[in-house]
């Protein structure tokens, strides 16, 4: 039987991502965000996580996408990075899937750019491909923008 893993999904303009679901402490749409002048531009803000100050980086600017024509709120995925939380401001929630490794692919050739060095791969799902997040790569790039 082939390896199961488990990611907590969202999406960003039409793209489908995933993460790995140990990552995600929580998901919430209720922060409110201060800006941080002089901060690079893919962090957003800070949020106050009960106590716990969590920058916002906002993945539509990580991956050079155009701002949201949506009036919702961005979504908060609050995740755990190594001893603190970042929090990755996505357009929509979806929910937790499980997936054989065996479907698991190298990112797209079709993908170029700053979004090919964010994403480590994807797996293909019965409708749709659902892109992995390399977190240690948005991360990068959120101290070197």
């Amino acid at each position: 039987m082939a390896d199961r893993h488990q990611f907590a999904s969202f999406f960003v303009n039409d793209l489908f991502f995933g993460i790995e679901v140990e990552m995600v402490q929580e998901v919430t749409t209720e922060a409110r965000m201060t800006h941080v002048p002089l901060a690079p531009a893919v962090v957003r803000g800070l949020i106050n996580l009960r106590g716990q100050i969590v920058p916002a980086i906002d993945l539509r600017r990580c991956l050079q996408l155009p701002e949201s024509s949506s009036n919702e709120p961005p979504v908060n995925l609050i995740l755990y990075t190594g001893d603190s939380c970042t929090s990755l401001l996505v357009d929509a929630a979806g929910e937790v899937l499980e997936v054989d490794q065996d479907t698991f692919e190298p990112p797209p050739v079709t993908l170029r750019g700053r979004p090919r060095e964010l994403i480590r791969g994807a797996y293909k799902l019965p409708d749709k491909l659902m892109h992995i997040l390399d977190l240690n790569e948005v991360l990068r790039n959120k101290r070197n923008s």
